[in-house]
């Protein structure tokens, strides 16, 4: 049979044949297209099948239903296609951005490793001291030179590093000398006086550690330990205390008569720092060892300590060895500050002009300055 030989009906799509069929009837079929594809389907006889037009119509629709209604792969699929498509309209410029996005995320991710597992602020911390440690090498490389004019001149230098626990006297001994040669620099920090050394001149266990010609020597802490702990502690008299003040200014000008470079840095911290950082001490087992029985009274002893200091500063500073006062709450900052003015000391060969050694006023203070802060606050 051809489709010549059936009629529509009232049904869109659902043809009846014109002649009925001499045992079954006549008889019902389907036909539509989709997707540029034809289909055809019998979809029965009216008698044997007792088809109605209405049944042949559900037939139809039903065999037109598995045919045009999309699978939800397909339509996944189609929408994925949408998204390619919209991808591709996007800008070149903005898929050159989400490139570079892609490789510094990647960059990242190389050198930090699995940092999702540690804390944001001490991956914060571990970031700035990378910055800190880098803005550092410029005066450091000068600190070479300074080293290298010293022992080609055999001139001797000494550093004294005072102030007190927790100001951060260590770490920027430790800075300053990173890169120099170990063979002509010597950090002295000397303990508590033996039998012995009790009963020599005071100045003299000191003076046995002096640098040679072409040598700088460091003390953490110094001869000042007379102006400030002992007599707090009573490992001294007041006798034995106001001689040391009034004899070692003119001891400190003989050695710079002498040819010695002296630099004299005092590393002011403030009590509120100071508490943080040896609350710190106590909770990281890394830096419990740094936590004594001297800095447990440190805090309690604040005022009696800012009275000796007030005294040691005002009597002890002179024209040929004055102090230089370092604010030392912001650590970086004040690292910087004590390698300028050591650099700023000398006038040594291949200075890097382009560096800044201009003081940081609010880090390098004058003693005045400190006097005058300290008799407004004991906070320093």
């Amino acid at each position: 049979m051809n489709l010549s030989d059936f009629e529509m009906t009232t049904y869109s799509g659902l043809y009846v044949s014109k002649e009925a069929h001499v045992k079954y009837g006549k008889k019902y079929i389907t036909r539509f297209q989709h997707d540029k594809k034809r289909y055809v389907k019998v979809l029965g006889y009216s008698i044997r099948d007792k088809m109605s037009v209405k049944n042949a119509f559900d037939l139809m629709q039903k065999f037109k239903d598995t045919i045009i209604v999309e699978p939800h792969e397909t339509i996944i699929e189609k929408a994925e296609e949408k998204i390619v498509v919209q991808e591709k309209k996007v800008s070149i410029k903005d898929n050159a951005e989400l490139v570079k996005l892609k490789e510094e995320n990647d960059f990242f991710k190389s050198i930090l490793g699995d940092y999702q597992k540690l804390k944001p602020e001490v991956l914060a911390e571990g970031i700035q001291k990378i910055h800190d440690l880098e803005a550092l090498k410029k005066y450091q490389i000068e600190l070479i030179k300074l080293q290298n004019f010293l022992e080609k001149g055999n001139k001797r230098m000494i550093i004294l590093f005072e102030g007190r626990d927790a100001s951060g006297k260590g770490g920027a001994i430790r800075r300053i000398t990173r890169y120099m040669n170990n063979k002509h620099y010597r950090i002295v920090a000397l303990g508590k006086p033996g039998d012995k050394q009790r009963n020599q001149w005071f100045l003299q266990r000191y003076i046995e550690h002096f640098p040679t010609g072409g040598e700088i020597v460091l003390f953490d802490r110094s001869w000042y330990n007379r102006a400030m702990v002992e007599p707090i502690f009573g490992f001294c008299t007041p006798e034995e205390h106001e001689i040391f003040m009034e004899d070692v200014v003119n001891f400190e000008q003989d050695l710079v008569r002498q040819g010695m470079v002296l630099i004299k840095l005092y590393f002011s911290v403030s009590k509120e720092e100071q508490k943080r950082r040896f609350d710190r001490r106590i909770e990281d087992p890394l830096r419990q060892w740094k936590f004594s029985e001297v800095d447990m009274q440190a805090q309690d002893l604040w005022d009696e300590f800012s009275e000796k200091k007030y005294e040691m500063l005002r009597r002890t500073t002179s024209r040929a060895a004055p102090w230089h006062i370092v604010r030392s709450d912001d650590k970086h900052k004040a690292r910087l500050e004590a390698m300028k003015i050591i650099l700023n000391s000398v006038d040594y060969d291949g200075r890097n002009y382009s560096l800044d050694f201009d003081p940081n006023e609010a880090i390098n203070i004058s003693v005045q300055k400190e006097l005058l802060q300290m008799r407004k606050s004991k906070d320093y």
